[in-house]
C-alpha cells in the first residue's frame, strides 16, 4: 500500500479523502463535530484550514485499544464497558495527532489545533459515520483508523475544508 501524502477532510460530505502523489486513492466515512467548524479553544469544533500529522499513537496496541491522555488504559472497547462509562467520548485504538499550520487561523493562542487536542482518531463501531456527532475531532471507524495510520507519515498534510467535494465522492480510486 502506498503512503499517504496528503488528507482531505470535507466537512460537508462527512468523509476524508486520501492521496498519494497527486491521486485519489482512498475515501472513508467520519464524524467531525457536532458544533460544526470553528477554531476557538473550548469551542468543540473542528477546525479548518492546514494542519499537519504531528503524532502518531497507538502503534501496535489491539483493535479497540481505550485511550485517556494519549495512553492506552489497558482496556479494550466492549459494550459492557461502554455501558459503565456512559456519554464517555471514546477514543480508540489509534491518534493522529494534529497541528495547524495556519498562525491565528488554527496555531498559536486560542485557535492552536494541537493544544486543542484535535485528532484524527477511532470510535465504538457501534457510532455512527457519516453524521457530525464528535466534541471538534474527526471520528473514524476503528478498521479504518488502522488503515489510515498504517499509510500517513508524521508530518503528512491534513485539510479541513467546509465544502462539498462531489467529484471526488464519485470519483474512481486509483
Amino acid at each position: 500500500m502506498q503512503n499517504l501524502d496528503l488528507l482531505h477532510i470535507s466537512i460537508a460530505d462527512q468523509q476524508l479523502y486520501g492521496f498519494a502523489s497527486g491521486r485519489l486513492v482512498l475515501r472513508m466515512p467520519v464524524s467531525t463535530a457536532l458544533n460544526g467548524a470553528g477554531e476557538t479553544n473550548g469551542s468543540n469544533c473542528t477546525p479548518r484550514g492546514l494542519h499537519q500529522i504531528r503524532a502518531r499513537i497507538g502503534d501496535g496496541l489491539p483493535i479497540g485499544a481505550v485511550l485517556r491522555g494519549r495512553r492506552w488504559t489497558g482496556e479494550v472497547w466492549n459494550t459492557e464497558l461502554h455501558e459503565r462509562f456512559p456519554g464517555r467520548d471514546w477514543i480508540l485504538t489509534r491518534i493522529l495527532w494534529l497541528s495547524g499550520c495556519e498562525p491565528g487561523r488554527n496555531r498559536l493562542g486560542q485557535v492552536d489545533s494541537f493544544r486543542r487536542y484535535i485528532y484524527l482518531h477511532g470510535t465504538p463501531d457501534t457510532e455512527p459515520m457519516g453524521v457530525p456527532l464528535s466534541h471538534g475531532c474527526i471520528r473514524l471507524r476503528n478498521a479504518d483508523v488502522l488503515e489510515l495510520f498504517d499509510r500517513v507519515p508524521v508530518h503528512c498534510a491534513v485539510r479541513i475544508d467546509e465544502a462539498p467535494c462531489p467529484d471526488w465522492a464519485v470519483a474512481q480510486l486509483s
